[in-house]
């Protein structure tokens, strides 16, 4: 997989940042990331910026999805020269926030193929498989990596007590036996709070497992469908569909709720830690702080932890 490398607030050089607010069904990529020869989020969009812009731009993102995970609130940014902000409109009188949305949201659709994009089937009016949801000039400081507070994912799954709903299986995960939402909820509550997720994040070099889970729960919606909402500071490889996975085995009655803890004492990543598909995943929000803080934030994520001072922030976001 292609690193993304920091990207910092230019203050010379007459570039301005912009930030990106993106939406995306995830199915028929490979994952935002880079990666040689898939067609990714990331890649589209990049494709897109260098035609508009006649040069290369890369983005830096908030929260880096895995293939298959869906975002309703990711958040992205680029810098561009100033000259380039003002001439999104091409000489008409209109805003460039929303000059530059439409049209990146179009030629983003136009770079995809026939595949991704659902061009070809007999479907008038169909949403893009992407859409720029906003284009604005961020404030002096903002990160849209660095400088977030949180992460939040959703994820959706019926189980035998709800009954299968076909016009709800590309995002919905399917779970063949009944779910008690009390074990659920008791499993849960072991994780929150500063921790090691070793047991629950795919290894990497030089990589944190540490991060502060800030809510973890589920709720059975009116038509008996369950929705389990995760946020954290920042998350690992893998972490939340790890968590799910290992909760649902608590939920179903296999494994008791204080399994979870022991997973989680024992920070060690094995085949108990079973991966939930990655198909009823979906970003739904990253927050960030006031404009005045956002430079300091930031600054205090670029500082690695290590897992004797659990007290300090974590790394970047990494993929999930």
């Amino acid at each position: 997989m292609t690193m993304q490398k920091p990207a910092v607030p230019h203050r010379d050089g007459g570039l301005l940042r912009v930030r990106l607010d993106i939406a995306y069904d995830g199915a028929p990529f490979s994952g935002w990331a880079l990666q040689p020869g898939l067609t990714t989020i990331q890649g589209v969009v990049e494709a897109a910026l260098f035609m508009l812009l006649r040069r290369q731009v890369r983005l830096t993102v908030g929260g880096r999805t895995d293939a298959g995970v869906h975002a309703r609130g990711q958040v992205a940014h680029i810098d561009l020269t100033a000259a380039e902000w003002a001439g999104m409109g091409r000489g008409r009188d209109v805003d460039p926030a929303d000059a530059f949305r439409r049209r990146l949201t179009g030629t983003i659709n136009r770079e995809l193929t026939d595949g991704v994009s659902g061009r070809g089937r007999p479907v008038r009016n169909a949403v893009p498989a992407v859409v720029v949801r906003s284009a604005m000039r961020a404030p002096d400081g903002f990160d849209a990596r660095f400088s977030a507070l949180w992460r939040r994912y959703s994820y959706a799954i019926a189980d035998s007590a709800t009954g299968q709903d076909p016009l709800r299986r590309h995002t919905t995960l399917w779970y063949p036996a009944p779910l008690d939402l009390a074990l659920l909820n008791e499993g849960a509550a072991h994780l929150l709070g500063m921790q090691d997720f070793a047991a629950f994040c795919k290894p990497r070099e030089g990589a944190t497992t540490i991060r502060e889970l800030q809510r973890y729960e589920f709720v059975r919606g009116h038509d008996g469908a369950i929705t389990a909402t995760v946020q954290a500071d920042a998350f690992c490889h893998n972490m939340v569909r790890a968590l799910i996975g290992s909760t649902l085995r608590v939920g179903s009655g296999e494994m008791p709720p204080i399994w979870l803890a022991e997973r989680l004492a024992a920070r060690i990543k094995d085949a108990r830690s079973v991966l939930a598909a990655p198909h009823p995943l979906v970003l739904e929000e990253i927050a960030y702080p006031g404009n005045k803080e956002l430079g300091a934030r930031a600054a205090l994520t670029r500082a690695r932890r290590n897992a004797g001072h659990l007290s300090v922030l974590p790394g970047p976001e990494e993929d999930d």
